[in-house]
């Protein structure tokens, strides 16, 4: 039965209403660069990034009908097509891109030039966008009603709750503050330490927790099931494998690359020296066995979906008549697709030949289907963009190799080609659940792709800055900016170019997996859990105890419980946007040797004991304003629920 005749849109066909305006687009490019920088900094934090799609919405329909006064649900569906392209532009380059600058650290090349990392965005951007215009007929039009696509939904309902009255950009507005504030006093002034370490004599493991509210933030988003299973993976870390290390190897030096014993590295950097020189990699290997694990599942899901968009691919893409089945033309987008190619092949600063650039049109068409269809059924969250990019990067090391380009051309090469992948699989997630968005509302498929063009280009032009801005400051690699992804990208091209890893710590992080995977519990934020530090794990972990409270609590109303859970899923978008900003600014201040000069805590110099306890008192003010927001927010009667 055809879907497409009987549905109905909020904005019929025949109405037209402004979409693409200067107004959208302003607004758009703004939070596609604000949104792209924040989730930037929080994936190299943390190793994940959140949506910003629904806090887009948010302030897209509070500043243009509460602030502005204008009735235009399609503009403000516009300004988060545009934005939310920045934070999936974001999470593709960092899970790939901070690998060549890990790798000019230790010698082997040159830090790449902010003109090649834009150039490779603005490639796998383009890419992701031009492969889905085929795709929108057969995947949102085709079986609407059949996948459900959560995120674009939900920014549906949020957009819809604003036409009624429930604007609640407040509250988003309210998270970036209040996260700008204790970011500041954590990391700018720093009157209190950012973590807090418990240590009992005799025993080598550690625990803590971080006090950051965007880390706090991820854990309530994400839930408590998914939080435990990090905080999980960081116990089995931090109170089991290191203090195991530790015991059984005082005098073993463990590989030829560390030239100190486990005993003299645990005495000089304690637990976090282990983890650097031997969890990591053990981590490493879980998270590549988990990736691989996911896509292995989803391979009857793959194929079928990749047959499906194949057959209904001649009826999509055309420019019809009709303004809600209008998509940008299809000669346009094949040429664009040409042109794209050969760019990759032809242009100096992309380090791929042809091949490499023939592995990226095919691997990328495909992987671009897979996420559509993977996001339209589990949600952007659970796309499997790591488990794309590590097959992609396995197989195209291996061709590169197999073909004579080792060293850092071959590494250079490898992650180029990884990096346009991971791209192309987040922004045709992104661009799906856009879309899907538009057809509950009615919007213009056509002035949607555009949007995700612009949204696109801002954030490429923007990222290579970031990147090169957060690395100056702090180091990717380092304990502030773990970059978990790009980490194990690299290794994975190194291993296969020059077999010079600790394999054996690798396969025991992917066996530790495969045990995972087989008693049932989801192998990747497990796997992520393994690799971080504790003390972040149980930072999210405190997020996920709030929001299952909150999921637990007795209401007689609902939907009032509904809404404090929406509220607190705004407040804590806007706590990561509003951190993530004021990283970006900090980072400026260290650049510029700015940061020392705000730098209080000599000043104060506070016994360990005081400043944990200060440190401690800060994390229940940050939960507090989350309460404040949420369940202790006063709500006038009537108000619109809106439910992510």
């Amino acid at each position: 039965m055809d879907k497409k005749t009987e549905f109905k849109p909020y904005i019929p066909a025949s109405r037209i209403t402004p979409e693409l305006t200067v107004t959208s687009i302003v607004m758009g490019v703004i939070l596609a660069v604000v949104f792209g920088a924040a989730n930037a900094y929080l994936g190299l934090r943390v190793g994940m990034t959140v949506s910003a799609s629904i806090p887009a919405a948010v302030i897209a329909m509070g500043v243009i009908r509460v602030i502005m006064k204008k009735n235009s649900i399609l503009e403000s569906n516009i300004v988060q097509t545009i934005g939310s392209a920045g934070e999936s532009l974001a999470a593709g380059s960092i899970f790939t891109l901070p690998a060549l600058f890990l790798w000019a650290s230790e010698g082997v090349m040159e830090k790449p030039g902010i003109v090649e990392i834009t150039l490779i965005a603005l490639v796998g951007g383009l890419l992701g966008v031009f492969f889905m215009v085929p795709l929108r007929n057969a995947l949102i039009v085709k079986e609407h009603g059949i996948l459900p696509y959560p995120e674009g939904t939900a920014c549906a309902e949020v957009l819809l709750a604003g036409e009624k009255g429930g604007a609640n950009a407040s509250t988003v507005f309210a998270g970036m503050g209040f996260a700008a504030a204790f970011k500041f006093i954590i990391d700018g002034i720093k009157a209190v330490p950012g973590e807090v370490s418990f240590r009992v004599k005799g025993f080598a493991g550690e625990i803590g927790t971080q006090i950051y509210p965007a880390v706090m933030s991820v854990g309530y988003i994400c839930g408590f099931r998914i939080s435990s299973y990090m905080f999980a993976g960081g116990v089995l870390s931090w109170l089991v494998l290191i203090p195991l290390i530790v015991m059984f190897g005082q005098d073993i030096i463990m590989y030829p690359s560390v030239d100190q014993t486990i005993g003299e590295i645990y005495a000089e950097s304690g637990a976090s020296g282990i983890w650097s020189s031997y969890i990591r990699y053990i981590g490493a290997g879980a998270l590549a066995a988990g990736g691989i694990i996911s896509l292995i599942k989803s391979l009857p899901l793959i194929i079928n979906t990749f047959k499906g968009a194949i057959k209904g691919m001649g009826k999509g893409g055309s420019s019809a008549a009709v303004r809600t089945e209008t998509d940008i033309n299809m000669k346009f987008v094949l040429i664009a697709i040409a042109i794209l190619t050969l760019a990759v092949w032809l242009i100096p600063a992309i380090p791929v030949n042809f091949i490499g650039a023939l592995v990226i049109v095919i691997f990328g068409f495909f992987f671009a289907t897979v996420s559509s269809r993977m996001v339209g059924l589990v949600g952007s969250s659970n796309n499997p963009v790591s488990g794309m990019a590590i097959a992609t990067l396995l197989i195209a090391t291996m061709i590169l190799k197999f073909t004579g380009a080792e060293g850092a051309s071959g590494y250079s090469a490898a992650i180029a080609i990884g990096s346009i992948i991971c791209i192309v699989a987040a922004i045709s997630g992104d661009t799906s659940q856009d879309l899907k968005t538009g057809y509950l509302l009615g919007s213009t498929p056509k002035k949607q792709q555009i949007g995700e063009i612009i949204g696109v280009v801002a954030a490429a032009l923007a990222i290579g800055g970031t990147l090169y801005l957060l690395d100056s400051a702090w180091g990717f690699g380092s304990e502030e900016l773990a970059a978990p992804q790009a980490t194990l990208m690299k290794m994975i091209i190194e291993g296969v170019m020059s077999a010079e890893l600790p394999w054996n710590l690798v396969f025991i992080g992917a066996f530790i997996a495969v045990l995972i995977e087989v008693i049932g519990i989801p192998v990747l934020p497990f796997a992520i859990g393994v690799y971080l530090p504790v003390q972040l794990n149980a930072c999210i972990l405190v997020g996920g105890i709030v929001r299952l409270v909150f999921d637990k609590m007795k209401m007689k109303d609902e939907e009032k419980k509904k809404s404090i859970i929406s509220d607190g899923i705004l407040f804590c978008s806007g706590m990561i946007a509003g951190e993530g900003l004021v990283g970006i600014l900090l980072a400026l201040l260290a650049v510029f040797g700015v940061s020392e000069m705000l730098d209080i805590s000599d000043l104060l110099n506070l016994p360990e004991a005081v400043s944990n306890i200060g440190s401690l008192i800060v994390f229940a003010l940050i939960i507090a304003s989350l309460l404040k927001f949420s369940i202790w927010k006063k709500r006038k009667a009537g108000e619109t629920v809106n439910e992510k």
